[in-house]
């Protein structure tokens, strides 16, 4: 990360610091203490943001004491739960860190099939708490993701078909609002049922939610997994995903599919030397049923052509979760776009095949998550996220490790966005939507017909956007 000059302190610093390290349970860090750079990083490398206070919050007091600190001092509020955010929201410049990593309670009920976990909590610490019962929720597909802002935007992962999206499974939150209040936005008695609705997919614009309470499904511990790598090179990516298309399209609900468009990377502990280099595309599937049964489903990916390599087969669902951790270190520099696709006809894998042999980064990936199953069939009135009636998301991943190749790599991802905007409804997934620098008109179209819906909702809790690091939502309802 390069360093930037040190962050001025605050016009009220010292005295009303030490005042704040006085007053909160956990900690206060300022560009003065000696591990601040470590402190303010976060995942992205593309994120480099000096702020002037990073409060690590050790409960609920700790969090509205902060706010209220940020709101006296008129200072920029972020919000970290995991701090990968690919857009960088968990951080800000002159502004206060609200951190919620300290957070890490989890308290799993297996009769109710209910866990309750902290804001700072990550998929993987989820994963490992509910998998102890031989329970999971749907989360991401990358375990040191923190679970607030994969759910607040939506939650796409290996279980969306059979059980639906992260949000969708969100039936709790207990959230600090912009002047202070703590409610809980829920559908039982004395509890905001409207806030919940917002919740499912808006992002942060409401507040700080300090905890999540997520409906169970029995999953594992043991799964039946397929991640084959075929041959992408000439035409072999439109046959591949025509297959995986038409595979899909049959597929019962228990199937939980994903291809990925690639480079084999050099590691021959993983791929023959022959393969190096060669596009590929990955077929991926999680079957949420019988291992004997997945097995016999799911045969046809990797039956249909003679693969690269093959790592399908049984393992432990949290080994799943972690299935691509390496592939996403601290540091590498990410900007991700997506695009709600309508529909998924030869024409459109033909596009995606031209575009994806573009990538000028070895590491980039072109995704393509079909919506199917439980994550279709939820209904709008249930929660505010857009997107169900595509046919897939299609997600842009420019990955890379030099600054200098910056330019290529986000101009490669950005008209492959715009050359799929014929076959799209305008929408996107905004959790993968580059650095949002297309601001509210983005973020309208991203959740159609809810927008207006959730305009009034933001007027009613944050009128003064005090939450605006996030896909945000402006009280004025602006598009411009």
């Amino acid at each position: 990360m390069l360093e930037k000059e040190a962050a001025p302190l605050i016009s009220h610093a010292p005295g009303d610091i030490a005042s704040l390290r006085a007053t909160i349970q956990g900690r206060v860090t300022t560009s003065n203490d000696p591990d601040y750079n470590r402190l303010r990083s976060v995942w992205n490398g593309m994120i480099d943001r000096r702020p002037a206070l990073i409060v690590s919050c050790a409960s609920v007091s700790d969090v509205r004491t902060a706010l209220a600190f940020a709101r006296a001092h008129h200072l920029t509020v972020a919000v970290r739960g995991g701090g990968h955010s690919v857009a960088g929201f968990g951080t800000c410049d002159d502004g206060v860190v609200i951190d919620l990593s300290p957070l890490k309670a989890i308290n799993v009920d297996p009769d109710a099939r209910l866990v309750h976990a902290g804001g700072g909590v990550t998929w993987g610490e989820l994963d490992a708490a509910t998998q102890a019962h031989g329970l999971a929720t749907p989360g991401g597909v990358f375990s040191r993701t923190g679970i607030a802002g994969l759910t607040l935007g939506g939650g796409y992962g290996w279980l969306r078909s059979s059980f639906g999206l992260a949000c969708d499974n969100l039936m709790q939150a207990e959230v600090v609002l912009a002047d202070g209040r703590v409610v809980i936005a829920g559908t039982g008695p004395e509890q905001d049922a409207e806030l919940l609705w917002g919740l499912r997919g808006s992002g942060g614009n409401f507040g700080i939610v300090t905890q999540f309470t997520y409906k169970l499904h029995p999953v594992g511990r043991d799964v039946y997994f397929v991640f084959v790598v075929h041959d992408g090179e000439g035409e072999a990516t439109e046959r591949t995903l025509r297959f995986f298309r038409d595979f899909c399209d049959a597929a019962p609900a228990a199937v939980n599919p994903l291809a990925v468009c690639g480079i084999v990377p050099a590691d021959p502990a993983l791929f023959p030397v022959e393969t190096h280099g060669r596009r590929y595309v990955i077929l991926g599937a999680l079957y949420a049923g019988s291992i004997d049964e997945g097995k016999r489903v799911l045969r046809p990916l990797v039956d249909m052509a003679e693969p690269l390599a093959d790592f399908s087969g049984v393992m432990p669902y949290v080994d799943v979760q972690r299935l691509w951790d390496a592939d996403y270190p601290d540091g590498m520099r990410y900007y991700w776009k997506s695009l709600n696709l309508i529909r998924l006809d030869d024409d459109v894998i033909r596009q995606i095949a031209g575009w994806a042999c573009k990538q000028p980064s070895a590491k980039s990936t072109t995704d393509l998550w079909f919506v199917a199953g439980v994550s279709r069939r939820s209904a709008p009135e249930t929660s505010a996220f857009y997107g169900r009636e595509s046919a897939v998301l299609l997600g842009l991943e420019a990955n890379w490790m030099d600054p200098a190749e910056d330019e290529p790599n986000i101009r490669w991802a950005r008209e492959f966005t715009d050359a799929m905007q014929p076959y799209s409804d305008g929408s996107r997934y905004l959790n993968f939507a580059g650095l949002h620098e297309e601001g509210e008109r983005m973020v309208s179209a991203a959740f159609g017909p809810a927008y207006e819906r959730l305009v009034l909702l933001k007027r009613r809790y944050d009128p003064a956007n005090v939450f605006h690091l996030n896909q945000n939502i402006s009280p004025n309802g602006n598009t411009e």
